[in-house]
């Protein structure tokens, strides 16, 4: 896996800060992030299908399993010839193995190329994402930033960043939806780096910890 460095005093997170000055205080006491990215863009999307409804422990055993079952080639081609019976051994659901089967004869017969999604906009590959059964927007987004690494993009019905946005700016619950809304266009064009800031704030456990950013200094 790859690793993408935020650092602080690139010109992007300086921009980031001077548009906003809750994020600026978030960005001064977080620092440098350094985020694990997913450059194989099968192999993210069936860590993603794996990984829906469960928790986080128990998808990487799952997913483990099946890396295992299939030598560590994870691909459309082993994916189409291993049985129902090999897959649920690993503890992928039925549902689920239908879900990576879609997958896999979309992006075996190309229906799904990735190999022109780096020249693709944003809404153009959530659309052909989001075609393949038990992929949805959320996880669209999340392989934006993570697989593509797009920096752009704000998932704003991902609870993490609700929850970040929810205390950084000190609003109620109802409308910590809303506050990422009203904030899009202050941190564009750098979404996803409000993301990763935004992220840390659960991560750092500082919601939990903090009523609010100033009780940190």
């Amino acid at each position: 896996m790859e690793k993408l460095v935020i650092n602080q005093h690139d010109d992007a997170v300086k921009a980031l800060g001077s548009s906003d000055k809750h994020m600026n205080k978030l960005i001064d006491i977080v620092g440098d992030i350094t985020v694990t990215m997913r450059p194989d863009y099968f192999k993210s999307l069936v860590r993603s299908i794996t990984g829906q409804q469960i928790s986080v422990s128990a998808a990487s055993t799952i997913f483990g399993r099946l890396e295992a079952l299939l030598d560590n080639r994870v691909e459309p081609a082993l994916i189409l010839e291993t049985s129902d019976e090999q897959l649920r051994a690993t503890g992928q659901s039925r549902q689920k193995i239908a879900y990576l089967r879609d997958l896999a004869t979309k992006v075996y017969n190309k229906t799904i190329d990735f190999d022109r999604m780096d020249d693709m906009d944003n809404s153009s590959v959530i659309k052909q994402l989001t075609s393949i059964r038990g992929i949805g927007k959320w996880t669209a987004e999340m392989f934006l930033i993570f697989s593509l690494g797009r920096m752009n993009v704000l998932a704003v019905d991902d609870i993490g960043l609700q929850r970040g946005a929810k205390w950084l700016y000190e609003v109620d619950k109802s409308e910590r939806r809303q506050i990422l809304l009203d904030k899009q266009p202050v941190w564009d064009p750098h979404l996803t780096i409000a993301s990763f800031y935004l992220w840390e704030v659960v991560h750092l456990g500082f919601d939990k910890k903090y009523q609010s950013i100033d009780d940190i200094k």
